[in-house]
């Protein structure tokens, strides 16, 4: 998972829409720093990320419940309803997500009345167009990276020695097996148990269901369904309105002298990147075809071996001839004459050897057979290197497309944000107002995706009644077939838990010694941290060859618990890279993270400074200014690619003012509220890198 922005309105401390905040996400540069004093809305980003994913918050999150701006709420009017909602977008495996989470509350008299919350979801593949995604949001989430994981990679700082407390032990063990792989056997194992329960009870009656009120339910969702498709039709129009008027805006934005060299660029890149699109496209196809055409040759290595030492067997046996067959014989016999003109008399000795042959000799229609299979399998062998060639071929182009569409977009930004801060007021504007289109498509493309999420089910509970109706009518399953499954079950049971119990034991040992040697790079103490087969982190001291505990402080718990979230991301990641895990892509990591390490000295803080951004794939880092002071700013200023600043605008009458100094520029980092509201604003810190 690389993170790629976040987005707020009504928010916390954020009022309205924010702008979207971009995530650096270069190999060099892959640091986000945003500054912030304690009360501007730090925290509230960080739970921004988790409430999204995974509607869960830290521990030092306060009201959990109050998540709508109290400014939003005290502007709205009896009974309207107001929106909270926080969007992430992310890139996953070739993919681009963009993920909305969104509640709403109704201003009462005296409160407000909760409503529900809302995911929702958008995927854009290679041909850059969104779709919503084939299963429910929570599970495209979490199969990228488990909700039981994520305080591995979203957390406080200053609170992180949580994973080596008692109390948390068990819940960190489980989440350390699901990302190693481990957990996917055990649910493996268990559902397996729960199958051969179910096939050893599988020919008991199911009760029966009153079809009248299947159907009944069935029209109510079909209704529903017409209702969605009806305004998805809508939204295709309005799509297409909003796309003309692009289309016009980029027009007027070209015709202006000022601005026509960067709209030609433009529209020269959005065009080699419709291109690349479509080359890329071509690759794919051409790889599924080679592999649904080819793939299966890669297979039968093993199998081609066993025929060609089949047919060798029986040449040697003499079973098998060429050049001779029964039906030649036969011939020979009946005509009297051998193939050197000697008279074949039936009962001589050179009759009885040519009959003697006719054992050895082979049937011609078994060895016309054996000669074609032959060729075709020597075929299957030359195919094997033929389709390993092409599969290489479009892969390294696949990837080629994609970075040069990469680059493009990259480009593309830039002479968008170049537009954005252009001299001219009519080309600002105009930029403006292509933000403002492209905007508005987006959230109808989203309210899109979200109703085609919807009518898809919609459709699943249509099918699944239709189901419902005809099993009515279902014979019952033979118990022999029932039988067969069972003892198929219980030996992949068998199988399985082998394979479980090695790859832990490899997997436990490797990361324990990758902890043990980020641990040391971080501290000056001779503990040892210890993983046991539980996955249970302690920190224990050799003396004299003895281990014993070690009652840790809290800073070398940070330290210890740094060092294990380190040692996982590396250990995935390489893991990932050989295929050892049993998981979807695993090889890159995000890391959000709240107040580093402020009660460390200057000492430890440096250290970490300096090896989170190695650790990380990806890092965010939410500091107040004395928390960037000196040793953390040297350390991680080289790696960052975007930085920010939240403005916190206090209510208080005689409230104290605040600023940063970073890039040679002074930011306010606590203002003066203009109204009664205090609220936060994020402002890009405006300096190359």
């Amino acid at each position: 998972m690389k993170l790629t922005s976040i987005k707020l309105c009504n928010f916390r401390q954020f009022y309205g829409k924010t702008p979207e905040i971009q995530l650096a996400c270069d190999r060099e540069r892959n640091t986000t720093v945003i500054h912030g004093n304690n009360g501007a809305g730090k925290t509230s980003l960080l739970n921004g990320f988790t409430w999204v994913l995974y509607e869960k918050f830290s521990a030092a999150f306060a009201s959990e419940t109050q998540l709508v701006n109290k400014r939003a709420i005290a502007e709205a009017e009896i009974g309207d309803p107001v929106e909270c909602w926080v969007e992430v977008a992310w890139e996953h495996d070739g993919k681009r997500y963009r993920t909305r989470r969104m509640c709403r509350v109704y201003k009462n008299e005296f409160d407000v009345d909760i409503g529900k919350t809302d995911l929702y979801m958008q995927v854009a593949g290679d041909d850059g167009r969104w779709y919503p995604p084939p299963q429910p949001p929570e599970e495209v989430i979490g199969e990228i990276l488990p909700g039981s994981l994520h305080q591995y990679f979203f957390f406080d700082g200053e609170r992180i020695e949580k994973i080596v407390r008692a109390d948390k032990k068990a819940e960190i063990a489980e989440a350390t097996k699901m990302l190693l792989g481990v957990e996917v056997l055990n649910r493996s194992i268990k559902h397996l148990v729960e199958a051969k329960k179910s096939l050893e009870n599988e020919l008991k009656a199911i009760g029966d269901l009153e079809i009248k009120q299947l159907v009944k339910e069935q029209q109510k969702i079909e209704k529903e369904s017409d209702r969605l498709a009806n305004r998805q039709k809508e939204i295709e129009l309005e799509i297409e309105h909003q796309q003309t008027i692009k289309k016009e805006t980029n027009q007027l934005l070209r015709e202006l002298s000022a601005a026509k060299e960067l709209q030609l660029r433009r529209q020269q890149l959005e065009a080699q990147k419709d291109l690349d699109r479509e080359n890329l496209k071509k690759s794919k196809d051409i790889l599924k075809r080679a592999i649904s055409s080819k793939g299966y040759t890669v297979l039968l290595a093993e199998v081609t071996a066993q025929f060609r030492q089949i047919i060798e067997n029986l040449r040697q046996r003499g079973e098998l001839k060429p050049g001779i067959s029964r039906d030649l014989i036969d011939e020979l016999l009946k005509s009297q004459y051998c193939l050197c003109g000697n008279e074949l008399s039936e009962g001589s000795a050179s009759w009885e050897r040519v009959q003697s042959w006719k054992d050895k000799a082979g049937i011609a229609a078994i060895e016309e057979t054996t000669i074609r299979t032959i060729a075709r399998v020597d075929e299957i062998d030359r195919q094997v290197a033929t389709f390993w060639e092409e599969v290489d071929r479009e892969q390294a182009n696949i990837s080629q497309f994609r970075q040069v569409i990469n680059d493009i977009e990259q480009q593309l930004d830039t002479i968008q944000e170049k537009l954005r801060t252009d001299p001219s007021a009519e080309i600002r504007n105009l930029q403006k107002r292509l933000d403002e289109i492209e905007e508005k498509i987006r959230e109808l493309t989203l309210e899109q995706g979200a109703d085609r999420q919807q009518i898809i089910n919609l459709k699943s509970q249509i099918e699944a009644l239709n189901k419902q109706i005809l099993k009515q009518n279902l014979d019952r399953e033979k118990q022999a077939l029932a039988q067969r499954r069972i003892a198929a079950t219980q030996d992949a049971i068998e199988r399985l838990t082998e394979v479980r119990n090695r790859q832990e034991r490899q997997f436990r040992c490797q990361l324990e010694q990758r902890v043990r040697e980020i641990f040391s790079e971080i501290s000056f103490t001779p503990y040892i941290p210890k993983i046991s087969e539980k996955y249970e982190l302690t920190l224990v001291e050799n003396t004299a060859g003895i281990e014993s505990p070690v009652a840790a402080s809290t800073g070398e718990n940070q330290i210890l618990s740094l060092s294990f979230i380190g040692g996982i991301i590396d250990r995935v990641r390489e893991w990932s890279d050989r295929k050892m895990l049993m998981l979807p892509d695993t090889s890159t990591f995000p890391i959000v993270m709240d107040s580093p390490f402020g009660s460390l000295d200057e000492i430890y803080r440096r250290q970490i400074a300096k090896i989170i951004p190695q650790l990380a794939n990806q890092l965010v880092v939410l500091v107040t200014k004395t928390q960037w002071r000196g040793e953390v700013a040297e350390e991680i200023a080289n790696r960052v690619g975007r930085e920010y600043v939240l403005i916190y605008y206090s209510s208080k009458p005689d409230c104290e003012e605040d600023s940063i100094e970073l890039g040679g520029t002074r930011y306010p980092l606590v203002r003066q509220s203009p109204n009664e509201f205090e609220y936060t604003e994020i402002v890009e810190v405006d300096y190359d890198f």
